[in-house]
């Protein structure tokens, strides 16, 4: 059997995540000593703590996921011995994937992701933007409804799909008065489910253009190592061996949709049959479960999830 580890992404944070292995595992109090260290902040507290209010935040969500995520992943490689022929991460969770397949120093990822969570709330002011799920429709109904509302928009407001999440969830993005004239059309026209999201940026938007131009000032000059393990990009659902490919993608990533049903989907032919969620929440098994019935997924969060899986490798 082949194995997918998949990362998650803003939006799964949660107050408390991290904790329960914190409180077991020496080598997880280790990973938020060093980003600690890294950031000159408490992570710790953060996670643990919250205020939620504080946590969602996008330049403390991003760097505490990320902690969590490799922290998780390191208990759960020393405790069952399983590995990934296959890496795949949510927005933010392609940089706990390259963590993983050794492309970048995990201190170096958590500050660029700190880096880019500033970014992302510097490229749009607040209240300008902002993103909501559409659920019971094809991302082809979802992109004519956001060229749709584009166009009754007096202003040069803009609104796109920002995540193809797959099992028809479709997630769209870009200036508050043309996401609510998506809203309005897509109720409409009998859309299932329309939420607005309690987000503070519209992410994987044109908006994030001076995000995405700060990122490349940053990671055009940076050596990153060639891939022990191949990981599928966002920006197109490609495998990506070469680590010359990788900067371009990662600086694509922040205003292009993310591609994650297409990602999910290759799974099956690159021979796949179980998937690791390694970090906070079960987003990216639920959205698993929607696309590719005929793969396995285990959320692994707690102690007891990585006792599960010991027991299973026994």
């Amino acid at each position: 059997m082949s194995n997918v580890f998949l990362f998650p992404g803003q939006g799964s944070q949660h107050e408390g995540m991290g904790k329960n292995l914190f409180d077991n595992f020496k080598i997880v109090r280790e990973v938020f000593d060093e980003a600690n260290d890294t950031l000159h902040v408490n992570l710790q507290k953060l996670c643990f703590e919250g205020p939620e209010s504080e946590l969602k935040l996008t330049f403390h969500a991003q760097p505490a996921l990320l902690t969590v995520s490799f922290a998780t992943y390191c208990v759960l490689v020393q405790e069952t011995g399983v590995r990934s022929a296959l890496l795949a991460g949510h927005s933010l969770g392609e940089y706990s994937a390259l963590v993983v397949a050794g492309v970048l120093e995990f201190s170096k990822a958590v500050w660029l992701v700190r880096e880019r969570g500033l970014a992302m709330q510097k490229a749009c002011a607040f209240g300008e933007g902002g993103m909501a799920a559409l659920i019971g429709i094809s991302a082809q109904g979802a992109k004519e409804l956001c060229e749709a509302a584009s166009k009754l928009c007096e202003t040069n407001a803009c609104v796109v799909p920002a995540n193809f999440n797959g099992g028809g969830q479709v997630v769209v993005s870009g200036h508050k008065d043309a996401i609510e004239k998506v809203m309005t059309l897509a109720k409409e026209a009998g859309v299932r489910k329309v939420v607005w999201l309690d987000v503070s940026a519209p992410f994987h938007s044109p908006l994030m253009k001076p995000a995405a131009e700060h990122m490349a000032r940053l990671l055009n000059p940076m050596k990153m190592k060639p891939p022990k393990i191949p990981y599928i990009a966002n920006v197109d659902a490609q495998l990506v061996r070469d680590e010359a490919l990788i900067k371009d993608k990662l600086i694509q990533q922040i205003p292009s949709p993310v591609a994650w049903e297409a990602s999910m989907m290759r799974l099956g032919p690159e021979g796949i049959t179980q998937a690791y969620e390694i970090g906070a929440g079960k987003v990216l098994t639920g959205l698993l479960r929607r696309i590719n019935k005929g793969i396995v997924s285990y959320p692994v969060e707690t102690t007891d999830d990585i006792k599960v899986l010991a027991g299973h490798k026994e």
